[in-house]
This record gives C-alpha cells, structure tokens and sequence, in this order.
C-alpha cells in the first residue's frame, strides 16, 4: 500500500472516532527543542536564523510542534486531536530517512488518565483493525514504575535524578551504572582538595561570585555532597537492582505479579495492581500483548505508560508507538501542568 493512500486510510480512522483535525507549523523555535532534548539534539535539527537573530528550525518532532500550539494559543479543558505531516531529523546512517511522515492523534488537557491511555491504544488498534492486518505485537511498558523504583533505592539523591533523567539516554546510562557500582570516577586525592576547598570557601563572603556561581551556592553544593557520601558497596548493590529490574518482560496479565515479586526479593517498599495497566488481557485483536520494564527509552519526554505495535499486513510493515508525556507541556513554558497522552503512526 502507498504511504499516501495509507494515511488517508488512517486519516479517516481516526476522525471517525471523534479526534479533531489540525494543521501544524512546520518551522518552530529552536530553543523549544534544546531546552527539552538538549545540546546534544541540536546535531540532528535542520535550524538557520531568522532576520530578527532567532533561531528557528524544521520540526524534528509533530508532537512537540502540537503541545506549543495548546500552549500557545493558551487552550484550556480536554482536546482530542489529530494531525499528520512531515518531520525532518539529520541522521547517522543511510539506513534512516531524514524525512518521516507521521500521522499522530492526542489527548490533551483531561483528568482522567487511565481512561485516555486505553482510549489511545483501543484506538490505534482499531486503525490498524481498519487495514486488516494479520497479526502483530502489543508492547506496554512505564516509565512512571522505574522512577519509583529509583525514588525507593539507597543513592545520594543527586544519583537519583540523574539516572531518572537519563534514562533514554540508553548507552551512558550504562555507563552511569558503571560508574555507581565501582566509584571508578572517584578520586580520593581530588576528594581530599575538595574538601580543603570547601573549609577555604568557609571564610569568605557568600555574596562573592566565583566563575559565575556565588560562593554560598558553591558551599551548599559541597555540603549535600559531603552529608550525603556514595558509597562503593552500597553502588555496586543498587546496580544490580536497577538492571534486574530491566530485564523483567512478562505476558501483561503477569506485569503486577512479577513486579511485586521483584520488590519483595529487593525490600523495595512498591506495591503495583494489575489494574495500574491499560490492557490485562495477553491477546487482543490477533494481537500478543506484553510488557516490558526496559521499553520506552527512545523519547526523553515521555513521563508514565509507554506503547508500541508492530503489525504485518499484507501490503505493508506497519508501526505505531505513543505515551504519556503530562510533564512536557510545562517543560514548553505552561505554569501548569498539563496530562497528555498520544501516539502515532510511521508510514
């Protein structure tokens, strides 16, 4: 089937279930996009700059592009939403396409969480149901559950946010599990002039500023470091954890068994029910349906239940991911936080 007529298939799918249709900018501020993928996403972005000095570039993302327009246009209450364009990402290997055509469908500004993420699978489901596919693979996971995991564990708490924040970073937080099990990065010779430093810094004025942070921020940095020391033993032992955890994939319907088996035998104080998930049944519509605690870390921005589905049909190869993403509309600017969930179609 062409890419064309395949989402206008889709098109009609989604409006027939009461999304509304919307037209996305193409050319969005850069700033939106580094501020929330950071420094290291700007290799992938086609950006230039505007007569005004401002950095505008091609949407790398149709997501990101719809969550400004909420923003923007200061929309309140639920929105069910629909788009499909292009989006433009530089790539690494001639295997990947720089332009991708998406159709992706949304639910913004609702309350009612666990009814939306069945909503948006139930629908992607239906979609492909609509091009008669043949059989495939549901793939549920949360991102929601390995920040409470890492919430639980006995790190300093500067450890604790930097491995929930980089999580979809695959290959250096590998390299940051590395570094807690062996305190490889720790030197006690640097150590030992750091705290020369900080009695130094003691007795001189907080208000001074030195290499653009005051002195009292530079102290009280120090002190949470000094009270809350990292430990070789302790490292090794939370590694450990956090990559048995990763392993754990299982038929849905034993997601909550084997999850709360896994914090009885580590003494981590979480308890999950199987109603937590949006699907319970391990078949649904000749699809087999599965969870998986290590998916859902290729998008930084996603904050709780994460999804794809891979089909054959007999046409074509199809797939379809989303998430929940409740935090990326405030990271845009929002003083509020705004619930979303959504998904979309590569074609």
């Amino acid at each position: 089937m062409k890419s064309k007529n395949l989402s206008e298939k889709i098109l009609r799918s989604v409006k027939s279930r009461g999304f509304k249709y919307i037209e996305l900018p193409s050319v969005i501020e850069a700033n939106h996009i580094v501020q929330r993928s950071g420094e290291n996403f700007r290799k992938f972005m086609f950006s230039f700059t505007d007569i005004n000095g401002k950095e505008l570039c091609l949407r790398p993302d149709l997501t990101i592009a719809s969550c400004l327009r909420y923003l923007e246009n200061n929309l309140k209450g639920k929105e069910k939403i629909f788009y499909n364009g292009q989006a433009y990402r530089k790539v690494q290997s001639k295997k990947d396409k720089i332009i991708r055509n998406q159709v992706g469908f949304e639910i913004l500004g609702s309350k009612d969480e666990k009814k939306d993420d069945k909503e948006i699978i139930n629908t992607s489901i239906k979609i492909l149901q609509d091009l008669k596919f043949s059989s495939g693979t549901l793939t549920i996971g949360n991102i929601e559950i390995f920040n409470l995991l890492i919430s639980k564990l006995d790190i300093p708490k500067r450890w604790k946010l930097r491995l929930s924040r980089h999580f979809w970073r695959e290959e250096y937080f590998n390299d940051l599990l590395k570094r807690l099990e062996t305190n490889a990065d720790i030197d006690p010779t640097i150590v030992e002039i750091d705290k020369k430093r900080y009695l130094d810094l003691l007795n001189k004025n907080p208000e001074t500023v030195i290499a653009g942070r005051s002195v009292g921020e530079i102290l009280k940095r120090f002190d949470t470091k000094i009270k809350d020391p990292r430990q070789a033993k302790r490292g090794n032992k939370v590694s450990k954890i956090i990559k048995s955890f990763l392993k754990i994939s299982c038929p849905i319907n034993k997601a909550a068994m084997e999850l709360n088996k896994f914090f009885k035998k580590n003494k981590i104080n979480l308890v999950v029910d199987q109603r937590y998930f949006p699907i319970s049944s391990n078949k649904l519509s000749k699809l087999n349906v599965e969870f998986s605690t290590s998916f859902g870390r290729h998008l930084e921005y996603y904050s709780g239940m994460v999804f794809k589905i891979d089909v054959k049909s007999k046409s074509a190869s199809i797939k379809c991911a989303g998430g929940r993403y409740d935090r990326l509309i405030s990271d845009l600017g929002s003083k509020k936080q705004v619930p979303a969930v959504g998904a979309a179609f590569n074609l």
